[in-house]
């Protein structure tokens, strides 16, 4: 694989060098710490029990990430020595009987295996030193069959005690009252409980006024800790099959959240086609899965399957259709998460498309996040047990950092990797490395992630896209080239706008700009300005 490098031209007298790994990258201190002070960052997803141990129990725990934070983000911008991520996705972290602790026993509380609230909070310290938010996934359709509402819920109906008021927290009724379409298990005698992703997870009664009070005292309660918002799970599944009464309950969620916390970042899980997940960007951001997974927008066009063209008209659709909607939303652009099956499984580092997918995604518009292991690229895909626990396998460290892989995983991940951490940071044409020097790129031209897109047509090349980004009356071109081919393209051919400068590529080789004639390697992405 040939060398992978990130140039920033310089623009002022003032520069300083940086330090990546044993390479120097010339770098304009300017171009590094133009960041923008906003919601718009990059996050980095984390299942909390996979990551990182720090108590030798062979569990990942919150201590671990405080102790890999530096590798996360040191605080230092022009330091080139950390991933660089701005926001964590923790997955859930609260009370559960679960690996995956998507079924909640207390909503104010940290699940003994990954620490205490006393650990949370100083996660919560060492992010803010770095500048870096924290949002935490919210289950709220339904609990665990465990936690203390829904055993009292049970036991008032078996005393007949009907006066009890956990019995309305839940969705409970009688086998006349069932609605078609929704699963029920029996809870007691003639009287079931609506459980539709498991018989473990009842469904909360969302109509009920004290249940909603209970919502908002949960929020409060973790917006005191400091986070900045929430990853709601499931959102669609609130009513099911009801979209219009979810989203009115989102509608109210948001607003009670804003009353707490006016500068909150929410983000909604809607898994499903770009069309049916538009009503939720009334309430709040969300995730584009059009992007994702195998089928999705990103692997389908460095798999060969649709050109970078196509790829560019997508993004500037789906963000039209969000903007009908709801014209400040934040898009989320994501190739792979923990319930999908990991990138690298598909999409392959030695013909570069992983690099070129991670390249183009994290170079669009709005809030990209990585899952965990995906900067390194890890493997794992759902197994023959109908597990999600191989997609979601322990960090590889490559040091005395060892976890036990989540229940249900069935083959060695040492067989499944690209290499660990430890390796990849000596490693200057790394995945790793690309990552970190795609957020630097990005968090460089503030344009990408917020400004106005205007798609350029380059019609006559298959593996050759971009589009111009405006933000604050300042405009750069992002540009990819997806192909082997190194290519030498006529600018003024396509766009009025004229580029005076390279601010930066990373990819395979290079890319130059003489006039108007833009000369790019093949697997090689470049930022015009």
């Amino acid at each position: 694989m040939k060398k992978i490098f990130l140039v920033f031209l310089l623009s002022l007298l003032s520069f300083g060098m940086i330090a990546c790994n044993s390479e120097y990258i010339i770098q304009d201190e300017s171009l590094i710490s133009v960041g923008v002070d906003d919601m718009y960052k990059v996050y980095y997803e984390i299942f909390v029990g996979s990551f990182s141990d720090s108590n030798k129990d062979e569990m990942g725990d919150l201590q671990g990430i405080i102790n890999r934070f530096d590798y996360l983000n040191d605080g230092l911008d022009s330091s080139g020595n950390s991933l660089g991520v701005e926001g964590l996705w923790l997955m859930p972290i609260m009370p559960s009987p679960s690996y995956h602790k998507y079924d909640v026993t207390d909503y104010k509380d940290i699940d003994d295996d990954y620490g205490t609230l006393e650990d949370f909070s100083l996660l919560i310290e060492a992010a803010n030193e770095r500048g870096v938010d924290v949002i935490i996934d919210l289950v709220l359709n339904h609990t665990s069959n465990q936690h203390p509402w829904f055993k009292a819920a049970k036991q008032a109906i078996m005393d007949g005690d009907f006066s009890n008021e956990y019995i309305n927290y839940y969705v409970i009724v009688t086998e006349d009252q069932k609605e078609s379409g929704k699963i029920y298990y029996n809870l007691y005698g003639d009287y079931y409980y609506e459980g539709n992703f498991s018989s473990s997870m009842p469904e909360l009664d969302l109509e009920n006024e004290s249940v909603r009070n209970e919502i908002v005292d949960i929020i409060q309660f973790w917006y005191d800790l400091g986070v900045k918002g929430f990853r709601l799970d499931a959102a669609k599944y609130i009513y099911l099959g009801e979209t219009d009464k979810n989203v009115e309950f989102w509608n109210w969620f948001v607003s009670e959240a804003k009353k707490i916390k006016e500068d909150t970042y929410i983000v909604g899980e809607v898994w499903s086609g770009d069309s049916l997940i538009m009503p939720y960007y009334e309430s709040f951001s969300n995730f584009d899965f059009g992007m994702s997974q195998q089928e999705g927008a990103v692997a389908s066009v460095v798999n060969g399957l649709d050109d970078i063209n196509w790829f560019v008209s997508y993004i500037d659709r789906y963000r039209s259709l969000v903007e009908q909607v709801n014209s400040e939303a934040i898009l989320t652009p994501f190739i792979s998460n923990h319930d999908m099956n990991r990138a690298a499984g598909y999409l392959s580092l030695e013909d570069y498309s992983m690099y070129c997918a991670a390249s183009m995604y994290i170079l669009s518009y709005g809030n990209p996040f990585i899952y965990y292991g995906e900067e390194i690229g890890m493997k794992g895909s759902r197994s023959t047990e109908n597990t999600d626990a191989n997609r979601r396998l322990a960090m590889l460290w490559g040091d005395r950092d060892t976890v036990t892989d989540p229940v249900g995983t069935t083959y060695d991940a040492k067989l499944q990797i690209n290499g660990t951490v430890k390796s990849q940071l000596k490693d200057e044409d790394s995945l790793y490395n690309h990552y970190k020097k795609l957020i630097m790129l990005r968090k460089a031209n503030p344009e990408i992630a917020r400004g106005d897109y205007t798609v350029l047509d380059f019609d006559s090349y298959y593996s050759f896209g971009g589009f111009l980004s405006t933000y604050n009356n300042s405009t750069v071109g992002v540009f990819h080239n997806i192909g082997e081919t190194d290519l030498v393209i006529d600018l003024s051919l396509f766009t009025d706008f004229s580029f005076s400068e390279v601010r930066g590529y990373v990819g395979a080789d290079v890319a130059s700009l003489e006039g108007q004639i833009l000369t790019i390697s093949g697997n090689t992405s470049v930022v015009l300005k």
